[in-house]
């Protein structure tokens, strides 16, 4: 198991030396009454609420998953504008915007963030404090990739990944809000399935809520990467793929969807529903 930072396990040690029965985290609204034992040698790697991400990794302020939300809808959505050359192509679809979103979202906002990600970028919030990508417990991988509570070993055990495709993030990320849209905060994610793409069925969709640019006064912005699509036969006589592009659209407009299977709406079974990040419960 990796030890976790220095700094985060002193403040441990400091905590323990006040209370023993205290935990290293402070407290949360947990979905179970049953409370995860510490992880033997990674006190800051308790799982609480059992939800297999470990404590250290979730956001427990207001002010800090409120300036996630913020960096996260806002680099999304920028995307749609002109997308960063720290994107890398090769991961360009619909599940690889909410990875980067979410990545570059706990990164250190400073000078040189600014100029890597190029113009048009401004502070949209404080960065979040309780974890930042460079120096938290999971590094880059951020990403659930198997049911369960977090366990020691789970990062060796490539539990944790730095990849996730939209079936991952829905299994393993996130926990149902429900068909409501009324309950959707911003970064919040929709999900939907199309058993008929055999080899991409889900397909995810990042929730902005009121967008930071043309938002025309609606509060039911949605952003999303299409993913690649063969496009046709080349020259060469082969079938091209199409990168495909970024989209933002308002929830209204896709209520209306020429495809039926694309509504946002309960009585589409192909639509999943809305889902909320782990990290922000």
């Amino acid at each position: 198991m990796r030890r976790a930072p220095a700094l985060l396990l002193l403040a441990c040690a400091l905590l323990a030396s006040v209370s023993m029965a205290g935990g290293c985290s402070g407290g949360s609204r947990v979905r179970s009454r049953e409370v995860a034992p510490v992880v033997a040698g990674c006190p800051l790697c308790e799982d609480g609420d059992n939800d297999g991400m470990p404590d250290a990794a979730e956001l427990r302020s207001f002010d800090d998953r409120n300036n996630f939300r913020k960096w996260f809808t806002a680099i999304a959505e920028m995307q749609f504008y002109r997308m960063a050359d720290s994107w890398n192509p090769t991961q360009r679809d619909c599940a690889g915007l909410v990875r980067y979103a979410w990545r570059e979202a706990l990164r250190r906002h400073d000078r040189l963030w600014f100029q890597a990600m190029g113009e048009g970028w401004e502070m949209v919030a404080p960065d979040v404090r309780a974890y930042q990508l460079e120096g938290g417990p999971l590094g880059e991988k951020l990403f659930r990739a198997e049911f369960g509570s977090f366990q020691a070993g789970d990062l060796e055990a490539g539990r944790f990944s730095e990849f996730a495709d939209a079936r991952t993030l829905k299994n393993y990320n996130v926990f149902p809000l429900g068909h409501d849209r009324r309950r959707a905060q911003a970064g919040d994610l929709l999900f939907f399935h199309q058993p008929g793409a055999q080899k991409y069925p889900y397909h995810v969709m990042i929730f902005l809520g009121a967008a930071r640019i043309a938002g025309e006064g609606a509060a039911d912005w949605v952003v999303y990467h299409t993913g690649a699509s063969l496009a046709g036969a080349s020259s060469a006589g082969a079938e091209a793929e199409d990168a495909g592009e970024v989209k933002k659209v308002r929830l209204a407009t896709l209520d209306r969807h020429p495809d039926p299977r694309w509504r946002p709406v309960e009585r589409n079974r192909n639509f999943l529903g809305f889902y909320r990040l782990k990290i922000l419960e």
